[in-house]
């Protein structure tokens, strides 16, 4: 028998009696051991992902909604981490370079806008080579390993851009386009609306003006080709570099030159309302990063997508629908849509 703390020896009945009052403090300590023990594999389990979520640039105000998505989308999965960078300015080999560094900082998904499709195609699927998704937004590089796309099917928008511009001139005149030539988006969205036009024949595409990108050259875009075509009857923007500024559009007279444009974020409903712009086309903004964030989510999960081309679909917002859709916006911006 063991001795007790005088030193005597313990009698059977004391002994049994220590067993019997020690024991549900092991078996607590048994319970406590496991619970900790399934909480760490718990833990465990839940593998911490870092996705590159890549605009085309830092200086558009439209990707910004992009990132607040692709944030707020994190935040609901919870094992996500965004790693927000581009550009400052559209720049089709700083947006390779850093597409680069992010492959070689061995990140767990991409998701990019791109600039130039063709020339990120090899770097794209280098990163398919070492296992790193990529899934394209807003842009695509089609030819590429990227897992899919999720944004607007730029031909049919395109298209929907000619139709709405030849309803407001009522099917005559001359217009004006603009775009920012090298990205594949806007490429097929010109031939979208160059297509529409056809059913038009009294509509003339007198030149297609390049803006590189760059909102600040709008205003003198305009004013330079208004002045070179006085009797314009329409100008069509695949982009919305016009209205997002307030005075890029001032050349402009609304009762001789109408406006189609893509685009519709602030402070583009403003101008739709004040009669400069008569059609504005609106994307899915908060979805350019909150879509492709889950899309990457599901791939490490085990559940790539069903498709390789998601068309986000388009908002035709016109003088009378532009109260609905700026509530809308609202909702859209506060995340309780």
């Amino acid at each position: 028998m063991q001795r007790g703390g005088s030193g005597r020896r313990w009698t059977r009945r004391e002994a049994v009696r220590a067993l019997a009052l020690g024991g549900p403090a092991l078996a607590l300590s048994g319970a406590a051991c496991r619970n900790s023990g399934e909480q760490a594999a718990k833990t465990a389990a839940v593998k911490k992902y870092r996705f590159a979520v890549m605009p085309k640039s830092l200086d558009m105000p439209v990707f910004g909604y992009a990132r607040v998505g692709a944030e707020r989308a994190a935040r609901e999965l919870g094992n996500v981490e965004v790693l927000w960078r581009a550009p400052e300015t559209a720049d089709a080999l700083k947006q390779k370079e850093i597409l680069e560094s992010f492959i070689t900082q061995a990140v767990d998904g991409i998701a990019l806008s791109c600039i130039n499709g063709d020339l990120l195609t090899e770097t794209i699927n280098g990163a398919a080579d070492k296992g790193i998704p990529v899934v394209c937004w807003d842009s695509d590089a089609a030819k590429s390993k990227r897992v899919c796309f999720w944004g607007v099917d730029d031909f049919k928008a395109g298209g929907i851009l000619g139709d709405q511009a030849a309803r407001v001139v009522n099917g005559k005149g001359k217009v004006a386009m603009i775009t920012s030539l090298g990205a594949d988006n806007l490429r097929r969205r010109v031939e979208g609306v160059q297509e529409s036009l056809k059913k038009s024949p009294d509509m003339k595409v007198v030149e297609i003006f390049d803006i590189k990108e760059d909102t600040t050259r709008c205003a003198e875009l305009i004013a330079t080709a208004s002045n070179k075509y006085p009797d314009l009857a329409a100008w069509i923007s695949v982009g919305g570099w016009p209205v997002f500024v307030r005075n890029a559009l001032d050349a402009i007279d609304p009762a001789k030159t109408k406006f189609v444009c893509f685009d519709t974020n602030p402070p583009a409903p403003e101008l739709l309302k004040t009669g400069k712009v008569q059609v504005l086309l609106g994307q899915k903004y908060f979805g350019w990063g909150s879509e492709p964030v889950k899309i990457l989510a599901g791939i490490k999960a085990g559940h790539p997508p069903a498709q390789t081309i998601i068309d986000s679909g388009v908002d035709v917002v016109t003088p009378e629908t532009v109260d609905a859709y700026v509530e809308q916006w609202k909702k859209w911006e506060s995340g309780t849509a």
